[in-house]
């Protein structure tokens, strides 16, 4: 793929990043309308966009790799691409804001991180191994490592049920564990004890009986009540309803705790259950276990339901109740809202059995006005003193890194102005040592990266502490800057703030630590924007390096592409960027091109921030469902990941001045490229995904930039989401003009640009329900305008199948070709 790079004055400089895919065809109803002259509906079978476009989307994607403990040993993991539409059509439940496939009790969502096949590669020998006795049509998921890494346990989730397996990689033979079926639905499907000889994990009850069933005779009216109390809720899918569903979640959602061991003998340790988190202390003497109680809820999901958090022994016995969590549907306005009461229950991974929470000091209010919003506190086994508290913080409490003895990092944050704070205390004491970080999360040039864990005194993951140095530690990071993301490896001296760089990607490739255990070399991911990502093992002391992979470029026929990472102004001075491909025989001479340009808004609190650079100029192409990439085989100027900063300083919120900011960043890229000679300012199309749609329905409903727009799975009017949207935390009754004018429906008389609208029939995002396109699609038809509404069967907010998305890029096709390529 050729590479250019352009900023304001024209020079050069770099560019982005995708991901991948793949897989066959089945027919199925589509509403849709062909004719623009009026309302059509009809009934269209799953149609193929451009081959140019399907061998991309069939193109295979590279292996994904694991390491094991002590990076000895490398999985080399292989997806299975995109499901069919046989597959995506199982059926589903939706049950207190989870989709459980009936079939097998797993949870269905979009598929991401599930392997059909697997080699083992030896680091030492350079060896790849192929393992015996893995099952057929392998669907592996819940991949974990035991403790010393000879063995990692997996789940098969078949159509008929979700089976145990174990890799013993040594002896290179898989095995499955036990005919038990587990329960991937809710909760910790399977974890090791920290021995690493026994897996405990969620089975079905094996006397659980057939599915309840419905009573079709109502026995009374659901009724739901508020006496007087404030009770703000966001709008969430797949509710329950009614009694049935209360049962139907009982009966998909119990489980038995058994465990495992190496041979597949199961002991039973606790009885039936929904089970919300299970987990064993450090030395492996304790489980803390977490389960769902009644009573149940119709207005919020399973995640607030009432908790009770206990520790059990070995066996299963109950050792100590330590909190009964009441129904959270109560909450205070507010993203740093969070319950009353205990919350955030872990172990404190350098100590034997000592368990931690946070509890909110200020009634979980973010609105009250409070010096101390959340307090740690940790309890020792034999957990029968008093709670003792460890540390105060004026924010709200958001995790600690586990180092030892001496220290621990506790992290706390508050959404609202996007202040984050790091601070070193010693985790025996809760002294503080000093305040390490102290930072917006929006300052992607200061963000120190995620820290590196070792070994510590048990198996539980710790700090990785430098050699014989106690207060030195090490992190990773995407290493933003004004050329663009160099990730990088730093050591840090937590106490002197010494700072030396182990490790940082340098030009012309993008290079990404995947591993690093401090044993003198670091594995990195390496790619370019003409070479696809392979692997490489670093020495640090003397730089040579040794290529472990080869994958080839899954994407041959976009060689010769020209990208360019543009960068550009707004009228407000914010430095905006964008990528720019343009096909491999463009010519400037020849005349400009017809344009697609792809965004996604995103709020902030500072111009600074919405001004820095995102991404890398050195980044390979990768290609999703999302992308807009497969125009430029078209024939296309694409602009993909075209920055839409939405900033709102101080008082002011983002969303205040929403429709201004989006159309002054749209009319600063289009004057750019057009000035570059790239774009036919007459034939330009804008498009987007979910809050991406919603920025492009509100273009097409505010301006004249654009011959078209392409809208996915959006949400269009915004009482429909009255209790905050996106990053929006106010409320409509609280900004009635706000959500108005954001609302493209109240302007569908204005929408005379052609508007493609897609949809997930079955979409389970929260705000995005079908019916916003459906009465956005309504309210133009009403008004005469130009729109396609295309509803896919069995597709979520994300489209999971093959057909759907060739379809789907078939109607962009076809759509782009009519009134934007072809504009008359």
């Amino acid at each position: 793929m050729t590479f250019i790079v352009m900023d304001t004055q024209r020079k050069m400089i770099q560019t982005e990043n995708y991901k991948p895919i793949t897989k066959t065809l089945l027919s199925v109803l589509l509403m849709a309308g062909l004719s623009t002259q009026g309302f059509a509906q009809e009934n269209l079978t799953y149609q193929l966009p451009p081959k140019s476009i399907v061998d991309l989307v069939d193109a295979p994607t590279s292996p994904t790799v694991r390491f094991n403990k002590d990076g000895s040993l490398m999985l080399l993991l292989s997806s299975a691409g995109y499901a069919s539409i046989e597959q995506v059509a199982q059926p589903v439940i939706g049950l207190a804001g989870i989709r459980i496939n009936p079939t097998n009790n797993s949870t269905e969502g979009e598929v991401s991180g599930i392997y059909s096949d697997l080699t083992i590669k030896d680091l030492k020998t350079g060896k790849e191994n192929k393992v015996a006795g893995l099952p057929e049509k392998m669907r592996m998921t819940n991949i974990s490592w035991n403790a010393d890494g000879n063995f990692f346990a997996f789940s098969n989730n078949t159509l008929k049920g979700v089976e145990l397996w174990l890799v013993d990689v040594k002896n290179l033979k898989a095995s499955r564990l036990t005919n038990g079926l587990l329960n991937d639905a809710y909760g910790t499907t399977l974890l090791w004890h920290p021995d690493g000889k026994r897996i405990l994990a969620q089975f079905i009850l094996p006397s659980r009986g057939h599915k309840p069933v419905d009573n079709i005779v109502p026995t009374g009216p659901v009724v739901q009540e508020n006496l007087g109390v404030v009770t703000p809720s966001r709008t969430y899918q797949n509710l329950l309803k009614n009694t049935y569903d209360q049962d139907l979640m009982g009966y998909y959602l119990s489980s038995e705790l058994q465990e495992v061991d190496l041979n597949g003998n199961a002991t039973k340790i606790a009885g039936p259950a929904i089970y919300r988190k299970a987990a064993y202390s450090p030395d492996g003497n304790f489980l803390m276990v977490q389960t769902i109680e009644k009573p149940y809820s119709y207005l919020v999901p399973i995640y607030y339901f009432p908790f009770k958090t206990t520790i059990l022994n070995p066996q299963g016995q109950l050792v100590k109740e330590l909190y009964h969590a009441p129904l959270a549907e109560k909450l205070p306005t507010g993203f740093d809202a969070v319950a009353i009461g205990p919350r955030a229950y872990e172990w404190r991974s350098d100590a034997a059995a000592t368990i931690v929470w946070a509890e909110a000091q200020d009634k979980g209010d973010p609105n009250l006005k409070a010096e101390v919003r959340d307090a740690l506190f940790m309890l020792k086994a034999p957990f029968t003193a008093a709670p003792v508290k460890l540390y105060s913080m004026a924010s709200r409490y958001s995790g600690v890194e586990w180092g030892n003895q001496n220290y621990a990092l506790v992290q706390e944050q508050w959404r609202k102005d996007r202040a984050q704070k790091m601070t070193l205390i010693n985790p025996e004491s809760g002294k503080v040592v000093k305040v390490i970080s102290d930072r917006s999360s929006e300052d992607t040039y200061t963000d120190p990266g995620d820290f590196i864990y070792g070994k510590g005194p048990f198996s539980a993951k710790v700090l990785l502490f430098d050699k014989g140095a106690p207060g030195v530690i090490f992190t990773k990071g995407a290493g933003a800057s004004p050329q663009g993301d160099r990730p990088f490896i730093l050591k840090w001296n937590l106490i002197s703030n010494k700072q030396d760089t182990l490790f940082k990607s340098k030009a012309p490739y993008y290079e990404e630590p995947v591993f690093f255990n401090n044993t003198g070399k670091v594995y990195i991911s390496r790619e370019s924007t003409e070479e696809a990502p392979n692997i490489y093992a670093v020495n640090l002391k003397n730089r040579s390096e040794q290529a472990l992979t080869s994958f080839a470029d899954p994407y041959p026929s976009l060689k010769g592409v020209q990208k360019a990472l543009l960068s550009y102004p707004r009228k407000d001075g914010i430095k905006l960027s964008a990528t720019l491909y343009l096909p491999k025989d463009f010519k400037k001479e020849n005349g400009p091109l017809p344009v697609l340009i792809w965004a996604y808004p995103r709020e902030f609190k500072s111009l600074a921030a919405a001004g820095q650079v995102k991404g890398s100029p050195y980044r390979f192409t990768r290609l999703a469902f999302r992308s807009p990439v497969f125009w430029v085989t078209r024939g296309y100027a694409v602009l993909d990941q075209a920055d839409m900063p939405i900033v709102g300083e101080g008082k002011e919120e983002p969303n205040d001045t929403f429709l201004q900011q989006i159309e002054d960043n749209a009319t600063a890229l289009i004057n750019y490229v057009v000035d570059m000679g790239v774009a036919d300012r007459g034939r330009i199309a804008v498009g987007g995904h979910s809050y991406g749609a919603f920025m492009t329905a509100n273009l097409l409903a505010h301006t004249n930039l654009f011959a078209a727009g392409i809208a996915r799975s959006g949400a269009y009017n915004r009482t429909l989401t009255p209790f905050g949207f996106q990053v929006e935390a106010r409320t409509y009754w609280q900004a009635m003009d706000v959500y108005n004018k954001m609302s493209p429906f109240n302007y569908a008389d204005k929408i005379k640009t052609p508007l493609l609208m897609t949809h997930g029939i079955d979409d389970e995002n929260s705000g995005t329900f079908p019916i916003q396109s459906e009465r956005l699609y309504s309210a133009i038809k009403g008004h005469g305008g130009t729109v396609r509404l295309v509803l896919l069967p069995k597709e979520f907010h994300g489209y999971r199948s093959r057909e759907s998305i060739l379809h789907t890029f078939w109607e962009q096709d076809q759509w782009l070709e009519k009134y934007v390529k072809n504009k008359k």
